[in-house]
């Protein structure tokens, strides 16, 4: 019994992604992430704001639980929703993606 008490108390002192964090703790990071490092709109200084990329977050927090993610996929689904979906386009765009998708990923393995 106590080395499963021991156990217990190890795995919850992990901060990884599948360790467990409580998935409420990782997605407030996510918006975090999301909102000083990717930021395509410009609203990271808006109180009303910052839940503005919550269902990205959802989806990239969906990729790493279900470990699919990769820097260079969550890179281009940041990419493709800021191009595609936001319909914008400028130079540090790509840069801002990978940035964020590189903060990201650390999470999982709870760097």
């Amino acid at each position: 019994m106590a080395a499963m008490e021991l156990e217990t108390d190890a795995n919850s002192s992990r901060c990884g992604i599948g360790s467990t964090m409580d998935h409420k703790t990782n997605r407030a990071i996510i918006r975090k992430i999301l909102l000083t490092e990717w930021d395509p709109i410009g609203v990271s200084d808006i109180p009303e704001a910052q839940d503005e990329y919550d269902a990205y977050g959802d989806t990239v927090f969906g990729m790493l639980t279900n470990q699919t993610a990769s820097v260079d996929a969550i890179a281009q689904y940041l990419f493709k929703i800021a191009t595609e979906h936001m319909a914008l386009s400028y130079p540090e765009l790509a840069k801002r993606c990978d940035k964020a998708a590189k903060a990201i990923v650390e999470l999982q393995s709870g760097r």
